[in-house]
């Protein structure tokens, strides 16, 4: 039997699978749920071991393990490296959103729905099972390595230091990352350049503890009012960034990319579907998609301050939190940009008051080459599994560890991404298209039989 066949004949199989993992509530942002992180990841490498991976490994870390897992058994033909993560945003539902339990999965009207459907379980079984129907063929192409982790969704701490400690261990000719979208079924497309991210929090310090608003309001600022001041000086009207020297080494983008963008244009269509906002906004001299792929951003996640619970209380913060996330584009630093947000806060904070700006997390940028041979048969194999050429792209959001990967092991990265835009990752009913499913599998062997060849 064909690999192909053998999808077409275990695919209910596989989707039973799939659920078992999505039960997992590997949710790496809750410390309740360490436990549970830990159990995904056994599960994984118990599941690697029974489709027959040569070598199955967990690697512990100060934070997740790691699995690991590799078949080098094709001689001199190319080495694959996989990467994906099986920890889960959480599933939150104060407002009841979730048409079904989060963790209990579901199918319906042909899509798969629980947290992590897409982001990234549903994605990286989708290698998974690709790779299990070459073995099962008895001729795989190319010699493949996992290395699947558990903290992608809270900064992946320790993942960074790995690869820098394991280079020959990971030391692969490309690595493949499935944990990106298409734009449709019928319109396949390839991610070719990632943003960076730097995440900060602003906090604004007044008196040393909560007042009586009526006793001291008008005499003793409100740190709350002079955050969102602060806040408020971040941006035009236009949603340019105020922060002098933030587009300082923003690289242009050429007008041959620019026209390659242009073919999936960001529809207000799309944009009401989606979101449900009326009116794109954003700055007016770059259309739609080109500010969530080639231009950075300045974003205020939450903010925090006094009394936010049920009912009133009159008081006066002591202090009020911003939580911020920049994304980057190509060149900007992480740490450059954090200093000049830090600069312009430390100058534009008034004397009545005290602010403090702190760098949490940060991660690199991502250009993939769109003309190496590795993306011409990336190319062939979507043009395979979807029946059209796949158009290029710019994702909006962040996967750092591309670009660690870039560094330290000297691989081209492939985002073989098979979610949609729609599939409602980190918020409720996420999903995952059991059809992308399907010719997500079918398009990674033929990409793998093209190594191969």
């Amino acid at each position: 039997m064909n690999p192909y066949d053998f999808v077409d004949a275990n695919r209910k199989d596989f989707i039973e699978e799939l659920k078992e993992l999505l039960r997992i509530p590997s949710i790496s942002t809750m410390s309740e749920h360490k436990g549970d992180v830990r159990r995904a990841a056994e599960w994984l490498k118990a599941h690697l071991e029974s489709i027959g991976m040569a070598r199955v490994a967990l690697y512990e870390t100060p934070g997740n393990p790691i699995v690991y897992a590799e078949w080098m058994e094709a001689g001199d033909a190319p080495t694959v490296l996989i990467y994906g993560h099986y920890d889960v945003q959480p599933a939150d539902d104060a407002d009841n959103l979730w048409l079904s339990d989060p963790f209990e999965p579901e199918v319906r009207d042909g899509s798969l729905y629980a947290r992590g459907a897409t982001d990234d379980k549903g994605q990286t079984f989708t290698q998974i099972k690709a790779i299990q129907s070459l073995l099962a063929n008895g001729q795989v192409p190319v010699n493949v390595k996992f290395i699947i982790e558990g903290e992608e969704e809270s900064g992946s701490t320790n993942l960074y230091p790995f690869v820098e400690q394991h280079t020959d261990l990971l030391a692969a000719d490309v690595v493949i990352v499935s944990d990106t979208s298409i734009l449709g079924l019928d319109r396949p497309s390839i991610v070719v350049g990632l943003r960076g991210i730097v995440s900060l929090e602003i906090e604004v310090r007044g008196p040393s503890y909560d007042l009586h608003s009526g006793m001291y309001g008008g005499l003793v600022q409100n740190p709350a009012q002079a955050l969102v001041q602060i806040l408020a000086a971040m941006h035009d009207e236009h949603g340019h960034i105020m922060v002098p020297g933030f587009y300082d080494n923003v690289r242009e983008v050429d007008e041959t990319e620019r026209a390659e963008l242009a073919k999936a244009p960001f529809t207000l269509e799309r944009l009401q579907r989606e979101t449900g906002v009326r009116v794109a906004w954003g700055e007016p001299e770059y259309a739609p998609h080109e500010r969530i792929g080639i231009r950075p951003t300045l974003e205020f996640n939450g903010l925090v301050s006094g009394w936010t619970g049920e009912g009133g209380k009159t008081v006066l913060p002591a202090k009020a939190l911003a939580k911020v996330t920049c994304r980057l584009v190509p060149d900007q630093s992480p740490d450059e940009i954090y200093r000049k947000i830090r600069d312009y806060v430390a100058a534009i904070t008034p004397e009545t008051v005290t602010s403090e700006v702190r760098k949490l997390h940060e991660g690199m940028w991502a250009v993939v080459d769109t003309e190496s041979a590795y993306m011409q048969a990336a190319v062939r194999a979507y043009e395979f599994g979807f029946g059209k050429r796949p158009i290029f792209m710019r994702e909006g959001g962040s996967i750092p560890i591309v670009g660690t990967f870039q560094q330290h092991l000297g691989a081209p990265v492939i985002l073989m991404g098979f979610g949609l835009p729609d599939d409602g990752l980190h918020g409720p009913n996420e999903k995952y298209s059991l059809h992308c499913f399907d010719r997500g599998m079918k398009t990674a062997i033929k990409f793998y039989e093209e190594l191969g060849g």
